[in-house]
């Protein structure tokens, strides 16, 4: 286990606590907007508090890596959700690196569980989106989404690709939210489509082996009954075979 690896384990659950921190900061905000100019002032700080143990992570990780302009290039998305939130404009990106975190430590702890495992991260994004997409739209002219409730509904019809179209972003940053919802939703019902399948697949080849296996026993038995039978065939006829002989060696008057 080299460096980068032995580091990437020792921080994955720092990293996922202040995730979860910045994820509670973030709904406070969202969902309390007329908040004390102190509690914002607090909320605030923990977020950059947060956002720099990412940063701080980045930087270890670059340094660590063999080469590391290899590792860069391969790893640009992290690069961005780290470098673009800076503006606030783009502030909404900062949750995908909550929920790459959150998604990495949920794949470890879930590991075959795929069920489990999409119903997590199907919550977590429906609840991220959703406060993602109250901040952008909620104060903006002609804006459907103005309460969380209405939020939180929007982001199920979207992520399950229904669209009823009652609730819809109007603001550019509510738009690529609800486009990064829309490739969520395909892909965690890729997931449980792919999961399902799976299992059919699975009991299907279950009932074929045990199915084979009976098979095989039941050739193994008539095999065996075959081989019984064969031996009787052949004593009976070694036994006629001898009746015939003691007949044809008997005199012709004593037959």
């Amino acid at each position: 286990m080299d460096r980068l690896e032995r580091w990437q384990r020792r921080t994955e659950w720092p990293l996922a606590g202040c995730a979860i921190i910045f994820m509670t900061s973030y709904a406070w905000a969202v969902l309390q907007p007329g908040l004390p100019t102190d509690v914002k002032t607090t909320l605030t700080a923990i977020d950059y508090l947060t956002w720099a143990f990412f940063v701080i992570d980045y930087v270890v990780r670059v340094s660590m890596a063999h080469p590391r302009g290899t590792y860069v290039l391969r790893n640009v998305a992290d690069l961005l959700m780290l470098a673009l939130p800076v503006l606030r404009p783009l502030r909404l990106l900062r949750l995908l690196i909550l929920l790459k975190i959150l998604n990495r430590r949920a794949i470890e702890s879930l590991h075959g569980r795929v069920i489990i495992y999409a119903a997590a991260t199907s919550t977590l994004v429906v609840f991220s989106a959703a406060l993602a997409e109250l901040d952008a739209e909620r104060g903006h002219s002609g804006a459907h989404i103005e309460t969380f409730g209405a939020s939180l509904w929007w982001s199920v019809a979207t992520l399950t690709t229904v669209g009823y179209g009652d609730y819809y972003p109007v603001t550019t940053q509510g738009r690529f939210v609800a486009v990064g919802l829309m490739l969520a939703g395909i892909a965690v019902l890729g997931v449980v489509t792919a999961s399902f399948a799976t299992w059919l697949i699975e009991r299907v080849r279950a009932t074929d082996i045990e199915t084979a296996a009976a098979t095989r026993r039941d050739i193994y038995v008539l095999h065996d009954e075959i081989a019984a039978l064969t031996q009787l065939v052949s004593r009976l006829e070694q036994r006629l075979s001898a009746d015939l002989d003691d007949s044809a060696r008997q005199p012709i008057g004593r037959r």
